[in-house]
């Protein structure tokens, strides 16, 4: 009987997508044949064809070159292949070629090629996701797990760029997940929907309408404390200890706009 190695698990993870377990026990069942463990997870129905699989797995990489900062996205189909270097090379050229001024990077020729490669080396459908860039007074912020870039943030600024600002603002917005920068950048069907239900809340208690509505409004203050940027409480209290909007006070600059990309969130 021939020995199953983790290399061989982790070749048959990568072509089909199925998890360790399962490679182990289809390559056990073939005698450790690759070619015939593709074979069988195929006849089991799993889809083989790369574009046919769902990229929900991937990486995040970040760049500040000048006034430029910069997220990428490549998607694949596995944790594993996300943490791979050629899905790394893939970020990487993707996110120089955005910050040195690059429009379209998803029909850039070297690009496409890297993807391919990719995608031929790792046996998934690896593609480039979403990107976003942010010019001017600008800095950047990359959240790292388990060996990969999981979520990248971009930051500008009315004033001049301070890195550890940077660095605090990129980790607290990766960590708080803010759903806008301040009032009134939250969607306005959001902020309706929260009072109605906040108003019915109230009522239900017996409050009367006028009273319902004063409660309610206590409760948007809440709600805008937790989830807008620049109400919220600083994550890191070691650090700074009061409101996100005080803190920028405190360094004499303010936060203009922010990007938060993580790898799977729309």
């Amino acid at each position: 009987m021939a020995t199953i190695t983790a290399s061989l698990v982790n070749e048959l993870r990568a072509k089909t997508g199925l998890g360790m377990m399962e490679c182990k026990k289809v390559l056990t069942e073939v005698d450790g044949n690759l070619e015939a463990a593709v074979d069988a997870v195929r006849k089991k129905g799993v889809k083989a064809s790369l574009t046919e699989r769902a990229a929900t797995e991937g990486r995040v990489e970040t760049l500040t070159n000048g006034a430029t900062a910069v997220a990428v996205e490549v998607v694949c189909n596995t944790d594993f292949t996300a943490k791979s270097d050629v899905v790394l090379e893939a970020a990487k050229l993707a996110a120089k070629k955005l910050a040195d001024g690059a429009t379209d990077v998803a029909n850039d020729a070297e690009i496409k090629g890297v993807l391919e490669n990719a995608s031929k080396v790792t046996g998934e459908n690896v593609q480039l996701g979403r990107t976003s860039v942010v010019t001017g007074n600008v800095g950047s912020y990359l959240y790292s797990t388990a060996g990969k870039g999981k979520i990248g943030v971009l930051l500008q600024f009315s004033g001049a760029v301070d890195e550890a600002l940077v660095k605090s603002l990129g980790m607290h917005i990766a960590a708080a997940r803010p759903v806008a920068l301040n009032r009134e950048g939250v969607p306005a069907e959001l902020v309706a929907k929260e009072k109605e239900i906040a108003v019915e809340q109230a009522k239900a208690t017996g409050k009367p309408q006028e009273i319902a509505e004063k409660i309610a409004q206590g409760k948007l203050n809440s709600f805008y404390a937790e989830r807008v940027l620049l109400d919220q409480e600083f994550i890191n209290a070691e650090i700074y200890k009061g409101k996100v909007s005080d803190l920028l006070k405190s360094k004499k600059t303010e936060l203009v706009k922010y990007v938060r990309l993580e790898v799977g969130q729309a």
